[in-house]
């Protein structure tokens, strides 16, 4: 008998097994981050950004992450041709 949600099926979902970081280093390769601080008002983006502080803050902030989460939707649709 299988599992309705099993948390490892998830088709529709693109974010599935996608790393924040690996999120936010194809953000900050695409954008750079100062216009990833100019796409999301984010202090972490702006002032003296890393990787590292970056992921402590999202990981923190659902709101932010969603941000982020949202704009790497749109980038890897916009890229596909």
């Amino acid at each position: 008998m299988k599992e309705k949600n099993k948390p490892d099926e998830q088709p529709n979902n693109p974010l599935h097994g996608v790393k924040l970081a690996d999120i936010l280093e194809h953000l900050v390769a695409t954008y750079g981050w100062q216009e990833l601080g100019y796409l999301i008002n984010i202090r972490c983006f702006k002032y003296d950004p890393s990787i590292k502080s970056s992921l402590k803050f999202l990981r923190r902030t659902p709101w932010a992450r969603k941000k982020v989460e949202e704009l790497y939707l749109d980038s890897i649709t916009n890229n596909k041709f």
